[in-house]
Parts: C-alpha cells; structure tokens; sequence
C-alpha cells in the first residue's frame, strides 16, 4: 500500500483536523488521546476474547506510534477517529451466540462498520459526532479487509487500515522495531494468527457466502 502517496497538499487540506488540546496519556510507551469516548470504546472491547481484544488494542497502539512518527499525520489526523475505527474495526469477529454485531449474511467488515457507527449513535458523546466523522469510521471499517481500495479514499482511511495492518506485516512508516515490541509485550500476539483461523473458520461455517476471497498470511512476527 502506498499510504503516504496521499500525504499531499490536497488530503491535507480534506482532512479532519487534529484535535489540539484534547488529554493525552501513554499506553505502552505510545502517547494516545485520552478523552471519555476513547475510553470507553476500550472499556467495550474488554468484553471480548483476549485474542481480539489485544489485536484491536495493538491496531491503535501501531497506527497511533505511526502518526506520532510523522508531522503530517500529526497536524491532520482525527485522533479520536482513528481510535474509534481501529478498536472497533473486528465487531464483526464477535463469535458470542446472538451477538447484536453480527449478521447472517453481510462481510465481516461490514458488520463491524454497522456496529462501529451504532455504538457511536448510542454513545452519549458520540451521538453527536457530525456526520462526516462517522461516515470515516463506518468507511475505514467497510474497506480494512481491501488494502489497495482504500488508497483512493481519504486520509484517516488510509491510515486506519494501514493501523490495522502492522498486526500482521509489521511496522512501517516510522515506526520503530522497539516501539512494535513495546506494543506487542503489553498486548501479546502470540494466539492472533490462531484467533484469526479459528474466527475465519467459524465465519466460513455459519455465513460461507460472505467469506469468498478471504485467506490469512503468516505474520511478520513468526
């Protein structure tokens, strides 16, 4: 993925703003936003299997690392997008028998678009989000299993896939071998790929017709 081909003049000028002055703290070394929203989408995914949890924690982390690394994103990333739609990307990975997250017959990333933008519709913070940051969350979400597509999409797209993508490629982009570590020790990886087989097998078991051109590559970190 080319990501920093869009790191023109033109993006920049179409992305969401930063959001100076917000409260920031550190997670593993990484400095991240710190606003009530943010925490409670961690307090949300808590509820899941360790596997998933770890993995939508280290998306964050990763992609967060990555934009500290670069005064571009810096100046023009929507912190709290970017953490919404990285931490709550794999909804649709929820295997909780009836969960209100999944579907019977859409993608995997699609329901977890659909959950992402109703947990910010029912968010007592979120509910008042305006509409294009929603629709960033919902998009990003929508085209995180489809790397080369979100290149002709925005940004913050751009970026929160390219986030979700280190979990299984490795860090880019700035960011550094030991900060990678650093993530990884807190938020292991070690049943991710096993998570991943298991949630792609339970997938292609109950909803096979959503699951064409899926597969899973050995991760840089094997």
């Amino acid at each position: 993925m080319q990501l920093f081909s869009l790191l023109t003049l033109a993006a920049a000028a179409t992305a969401s703003p930063a959001l100076f002055g917000q409260p920031m703290t550190k997670i593993a070394g990484v400095e991240v936003i710190d606003t009530q929203i943010v925490r409670d989408a961690q307090a949300m995914i808590k509820q899941f299997p360790d596997y998933l949890y770890s993995h939508q924690m280290r998306s964050w982390l990763f992609g967060a690392a990555m934009i500290n690394a670069n005064a571009t994103l810096r100046k023009n990333i929507d912190l709290e997008v970017h953490a919404i739609a990285t931490m709550l990307h794999d909804l649709g990975w929820d295997m909780t028998p009836g969960s209100r997250w999944v579907s019977s017959d859409k993608r995997f990333e699609v329901d977890g678009a659909i959950g992402a933008r109703t947990w910010l519709s029912e968010h007592p913070i979120g509910k008042y989000w305006a509409k294009d940051r929603v629709r960033k969350v919902f998009q990003a979400i929508a085209l995180h299993g489809s790397g080369s597509i979100v290149d002709y999409f925005e940004l913050e797209e751009a970026v929160i896939v390219q986030s979700i993508g280190q979990d299984y490629h490795g860090p880019v982009n700035g960011v550094s071998q030991t900060s990678y570590d650093a993530i990884a020790k807190q938020f292991p990886q070690t049943e991710l790929l096993s998570g991943t087989n298991d949630t792609f097998v339970w997938l292609a078991a109950t909803k096979p017709s959503t699951t064409w051109g899926k597969s899973i590559s050995r991760p840089a970190f094997t």
